[in-house]
């Protein structure tokens, strides 16, 4: 079995804990990255062991730098509240019970400039390892591993196929593909976690087939990259 020495020992990070200081920081972070539009308020939901420990772990702190996009290794994660106060951005922590979720999970609801407001639910699985639960109600299973289209569309026959064909014009490799709907012939969410990075071109491309209604492209090929307004 190959492992990253990195996985075993922990990643490089600023904080006590990996789970609940580093991962907090990366799930904050992708989820700034899945939401792609300015925003101005985030409501942190903390389950289990979140909940309990998060002031003294530093977990309050993470969370918002990686809503400001700051890395896990960034010497100004101590500094952040301090650091969205001055970038316009609130904040607030519950408390909230996710069920049967890891202990370090966390619902954050992202309130955009526009009024509208984005869902987003993760754990911090250990060694700052993280997996994206549900987007806006969806179910996910995104381990933030690799670069990624995340995808709305109307459930109708051959939207996949076209998905499909536009990468594949573009020499892009499908690594993982999930995709799960409201109900019948309503809307799904499809994610497809790919081998390549991801161009602008295929967004575009993609934005034009008729029964999409949005896509996004993460881009976490050597570094992580956002498309999104900075706040």
């Amino acid at each position: 079995m190959e492992i990253s020495i990195f996985k075993a020992v922990g990643p490089i990070m600023i904080g006590p804990s990996s789970s609940h200081t580093a991962g907090a920081a990366r799930l904050a972070r992708i989820a700034r990255l899945i939401v792609a539009a300015p925003f101005s308020h985030v409501c942190f939901a903390l389950h289990g062991s979140f909940a309990k420990t998060y002031r003294g772990h530093g977990t309050d702190r993470a969370l918002v730098a990686g809503a400001l996009g700051l890395r896990e290794d960034d010497e100004r994660l101590a500094d952040s509240f301090a650091l969205a106060r001055r970038a316009g951005l609130s904040w607030e922590f519950t408390e909230a019970d996710l069920g049967g979720m890891h202990e370090n999970s966390v619902r954050m609801t992202f309130t955009l400039t526009d009024g509208s407001r984005q869902e987003i639910t993760g754990s911090s699985i250990g060694g700052g390892q993280i997996v994206i639960r549900s987007i806006n109600g969806f179910e996910t299973e995104y381990s933030a591993q690799s670069s990624a289209l995340i995808i709305r569309q109307y459930d109708r026959p051959g939207v996949v196929s076209e998905v499909s064909g536009v990468l594949a014009g573009h020499g892009i490799n499908i690594a993982v593909m999930r995709v799960s709907r409201s109900a019948r012939g309503e809307t799904a969410f499809c994610i497809i976690e790919t081998d390549d990075w991801i161009p602008r071109e295929v967004e575009a491309t993609l934005r034009e087939l008729p029964n999409i209604i949005s896509v996004r492209a993460i881009n976490l090929i050597d570094r992580e990259e956002s498309t999104c307004t900075a706040i």
